[in-house]
């Protein structure tokens, strides 16, 4: 009887879906990140991400673009929003046998009225869902979008969408989309495909 347990423990522990697991970490990503290159209205930095897989912060013209493990070419896209936006400093990192293949990351998209004028009320709050870049595919790009507005199991989706579309994800090739309800403070993104 006990043998027949302690298979049956070994076999869940092996299965695919107990492998997956989530960590997060903050980053402050003015104070606590390296600066790689800078401009006029912008800059490049590289923070420390999870475990060896690094973050890499881009800011440009009021908008923020955030990308996940090792990346060949800093330069080759940018994804963001037509807003202007900033990132939240949370992210999570989805983990299969502890290595990470997505992480979510929430944008909050500064949405203004007809007379240009920012306001709190219209701030739209997306999950965004990126690819980690590996040595051997050393790119990372946006996977997919949840609406935190608009969808009331907004954590929940963005996990789904990580789990099921970010491993297989081709950067470049396949085109991000909004995944549950989107709303009408989703904003604009920009993405390989603008």
């Amino acid at each position: 009887m006990w043998h027949r347990i302690i298979l049956l423990g070994l076999i869940l522990a092996t299965s695919p879906a107990l492998a997956q697991s989530n960590a997060y970490i903050k980053i402050d990503f003015h104070k606590t990140c390296t600066i790689i290159d800078q401009y006029e209205q912008g800059l490049n930095a590289i923070c420390s991400g999870y475990t060896g897989y690094p973050v890499i912060f881009s800011e440009g013209d009021l908008r923020q673009m955030v990308r996940f493990g090792h990346i060949a070419k800093l330069g080759d896209q940018w994804e963001s929003f037509g807003q202007f936006n900033r990132a939240n400093n949370t992210i999570e990192w989805r983990l299969k046998d502890k290595k990470p293949y997505a992480a979510i990351l929430r944008y909050f998209i500064e949405n203004s009225n007809q007379n240009g004028e920012y306001k709190k009320e219209l701030e739209g709050q997306v999950l965004v869902v990126s690819t980690v870049g590996t040595h051997e595919k050393p790119t990372s790009c946006v996977v997919g979008y949840v609406d935190a507005r608009a969808n009331k199991n907004a954590n929940k989706l963005s996990q789904e969408l990580a789990d099921t579309k970010a491993e297989n994800f081709i950067c470049g090739k396949d085109k991000p989309e909004f995944f549950g309800k989107r709303g009408k403070h989703a904003g604009s993104p920009s993405s390989y495909f603008e």
